[in-house]
């Protein structure tokens, strides 16, 4: 994707000092993209400035003024953004009646308000040049619950639906979007960003306990390659007819067909329950 005045375009990319955000800063840099390496701490980031020419800045997407200063310091350097990746994210682990309130509500701040955040403070640029493309990093847990991750399954399919509507939006002012959803991937996602209730309870052993060690059990042994994840995002952004959903992994195509075969059979066995809810014609 180009800039109109063919110049290289200009990625600026949340989340990037670990995991899917670091990798594809680094693979767009590496193909000569102006980008913009975000970061709670800068420090945690500055050797991928040397990879290319790239804008190091401080971000906590939770914070508005930090938001609006990212935004603002882009536009001064480069003069606008072609594709807006919205990466930043945590987990958490917990039945939803373990879950405690004041870590799920961390949550939603970083994985859906403050993605909704960047969208407000990117657009209107974006709208002036009738121009640019916004990626959302959402889950095959955006598409389908897994015991243990409630909340963050409620994030992810939070971020589905505002996008849903988003490119229905502005598509008609020539802006893409774009929602991912991965399987597991060897990122040290499950190790490292999340966290997990205290307060467990012995009836969920067999279902969130379970699922819950299991996820932490193969952390970086997940079949998803992250290289070859951020080289189809690239592909999906430039090709000629991106789709709004671009799932990732074999794991996330089986378990979206199922979701989706699931959701089948059962609307068809109560159609007539449903149909006869409306008044009669």
């Amino acid at each position: 994707m180009n800039s109109s005045n063919n110049e290289n375009p200009v990625w600026f990319i949340t989340g990037c000092s670990t995991g899917f955000g670091r990798e594809l800063a680094s693979h767009v840099l590496g193909l000569g993209y102006r980008t913009v390496v975000t970061a709670r701490d800068p420090d945690t980031v500055k050797d991928l400035a040397e990879k290319g020419e790239a804008l190091v800045l401080k971000l906590d997407v939770t914070d508005h003024l930090q938001a609006e200063a990212a935004i603002e310091a882009t536009e001064a350097s480069f003069g606008h953004i072609d594709v807006l990746v919205n990466n930043a994210g945590i987990g958490y682990f917990a039945a939803v009646e373990e879950s405690e309130e004041s870590e799920v509500r961390k949550m939603f701040d970083v994985n859906f308000f403050g993605l909704a955040r960047m969208i407000h403070v990117a657009l209107p640029n974006m709208r002036k040049r009738r121009k640019g493309f916004i990626v959302n990093i959402s889950s095959i847990a955006g598409l389908t619950g897994l015991p243990s991750l409630g909340y963050y399954n409620a994030t992810k399919f939070a971020v589905e639906g505002l996008s849903d509507a988003l490119w229905q939006e502005v598509e008609p002012l020539g802006i893409k979007v774009m929602v991912v959803e991965p399987s597991g991937f060897r990122t040290d996602w499950a190790g490292r960003s999340a966290n997990e209730s205290k307060n467990l309870i012995d009836d969920y052993a067999k279902t969130a306990g379970k699922w819950r060690k299991n996820i932490r059990a193969i952390s970086g042994k997940q079949s998803g390659d992250p290289v070859r994840a951020v080289n189809a995002i690239v592909q999906a952004i430039e090709s000629d007819n991106p789709p709004h959903h671009l799932l990732l992994g074999n794991d996330a195509f089986e378990g979206a067909k199922a979701k989706l075969e699931g959701l089948r059979k059962e609307f068809s066995a109560w159609e007539a329950v449903t149909r006869g809810a409306d008044f009669p014609k």
